[in-house]
């Protein structure tokens, strides 16, 4: 077993999981990463991942990764840097394992994030807002279902992540009407509701007749929606 196998598990094992407690969105985007990385480093040195040293990850190496990945991967500049910021946790925690190699590992933190462009945020007006809202037919199960998400998306302005995620029992409808959120970061937030988006839920939520677990919004089968638009 070489340098890098052991210190590569641990750091998913103990770094990620244990010390800092991870999400599994952060442990799968390191994930890919490395696979991506180990991939990259076969095709350049022929040896297999469990064969490769650490050495092997030098700066050139981790250079070459990141051209491989907006040449012909095609990725963003963004993409490029989360890779590297994932390179970088893992190359922060192997200076503390193998110190012997410390003049490889600051090299490799010294490769530095490409400058990205910033995206100016825009926001609807009232009129455009209006017209979204207005769009799903209310004559269907479908458009009762899209309608009663773009209304509480609007006021409340949850990702699609979160709305997804949202099961009936999430949903409180008396005083102080409002709807609980385990989101972004794992925080967990409640976000009140006007009386128009509280009588809106309490519609669909007359229609769900569900299990208080089950999805606020799902498809015709029940299952949870997901953020792929072809999903119904």
């Amino acid at each position: 077993m070489t340098a890098l196998a052991p210190i590569l598990e641990a750091f998913f094992t103990d770094r990620l999981m244990t010390q800092r407690a991870a999400s599994p969105h952060t442990i799968a985007s390191y994930r890919d990463t490395f696979k991506l990385l180990l991939g990259y480093a076969h095709a350049q040195t022929g040896k297999l991942p469990s064969q490769l040293d650490l050495a092997d990850l030098d700066a050139a190496t981790i250079g070459g990764f990141l051209t491989h990945l907006e040449a012909v991967r095609h990725n963003s500049a963004t993409t490029r840097n989360n890779r590297l910021a994932a390179i970088h946790s893992l190359f922060h925690y192997a200076a503390l394992q193998a110190p012997e190699h410390m003049h490889l590992i600051s090299r490799v933190l010294a490769i530095q994030a490409k400058r990205t462009t910033t995206t100016v945020v825009s926001y609807l007006t009232s009129t455009e807002l209006n017209a979204i809202v207005s769009a799903p037919d209310r004559s269907t199960w479908h458009g009762r279902r899209d309608h009663a998400l773009l209304v509480l998306a609007a006021q409340t302005g949850l990702r699609v992540s979160e709305l997804t995620q949202l099961t009936l029992d999430d949903v409180h409808l008396g005083a102080g009407a409002h709807i609980s959120c385990h989101g972004k970061g794992r925080k967990d937030r409640c976000t009140p509701l006007t009386t128009h988006t509280a009588g809106i839920l309490a519609e669909w939520l007359a229609q769900r007749r569900a299990p208080a677990t089950a999805p606020l919004f799902c498809t015709r089968r029940g299952t949870p929606m997901s953020s792929a638009p072809s999903v119904t």
